[in-house]
């Protein structure tokens, strides 16, 4: 009988614009900081600072632990000649750089709150970008969250997907055996994390291309989940 749902943030209930892969933005992204903060940076620290985070993105260099922004943020600012009190205002001009015009897609709150009036608990696993702090990573799900009772990000637990620790630590806090738990997400990641767990894996896909993943089950529009819960706990 599934009890609850722990759902992969962005592109699962978050649309973002920009992809997935940053790297292609970090210049533009440190050219804007240096705008809004009359920063004078040399082409020197323009590479320095994509240097730093080539060696942090995750789409590059993958990694099963996290790591925080102050230490991401420590290691660029002492290089660009920054003082280190300056780190909050450059990673908010940062990390908002990348968050713009982020929404939930159109048909996810209306199946949260629904799935939330049947009793099914409700949490987040999300990887976080370059160590992004959990108010800037939980602020874009700020329209969710009252659905929203177990809002985790990698932060919380110390790792990334796909490993589990994260999903079964979830598992702990919300006193749920572990196989009555779908991990819903868009990538491989989240499918072998819930595997590796041993929760329930649903690839939500909407771009409708074929997606072997080891997903369960597979859905188009957030409405669906409501179906695979019924049929399943009815059969039960």
């Amino acid at each position: 009988m599934f009890q609850a749902i722990v759902f992969d943030i962005g592109q699962t209930l978050i649309e973002y614009e920009l992809p997935l892969n940053w790297s292609k933005l970090y210049r533009p992204a440190f050219e804007n900081i240096a705008n809004t903060y009359d920063y004078k940076f040399t082409e020197q620290h323009y590479q320095y600072a994509n240097k730093v985070l080539t060696k942090y993105n995750t789409r590059i260099n993958p990694r099963d632990y996290e790591v925080s922004s102050t230490h991401i943020f420590s290691e660029i600012l002492s290089g660009m000649n920054i003082p280190i009190k300056d780190m909050k205002q450059v990673k908010d001009c940062f990390y908002s750089y990348f968050r713009r015009n982020a929404s939930p897609f159109p048909e996810v709150e209306q199946t949260l709150k629904m799935l939330s009036a049947e009793g099914i608990l409700l949490g987040t696993l999300s990887d976080v970008a370059y160590g992004m702090d959990n108010i800037y990573a939980l602020e874009d799900i700020a329209p969710l969250r009252k659905y929203i009772d177990y809002p985790f990000t990698s932060n919380d637990v110390g790792y990334r997907k796909p490993c589990p620790k994260g999903l079964k630590m979830l598992s702990e806090k919300m006193k749920i055996n572990i196989s009555n738990i779908i991990f819903v997400g868009d990538e491989k990641k989240d499918m072998l994390c819930a595997i590796h767990a041993g929760a329930y894996p649903i690839l939500i896909n909407r771009e409708n291309t074929i997606k072997n993943y080891g997903q369960s089950k597979e859905i188009h529009s957030f409405i669906e989940l409501l179906d695979i819960i019924h049929e399943k706990n009815k059969a039960e």
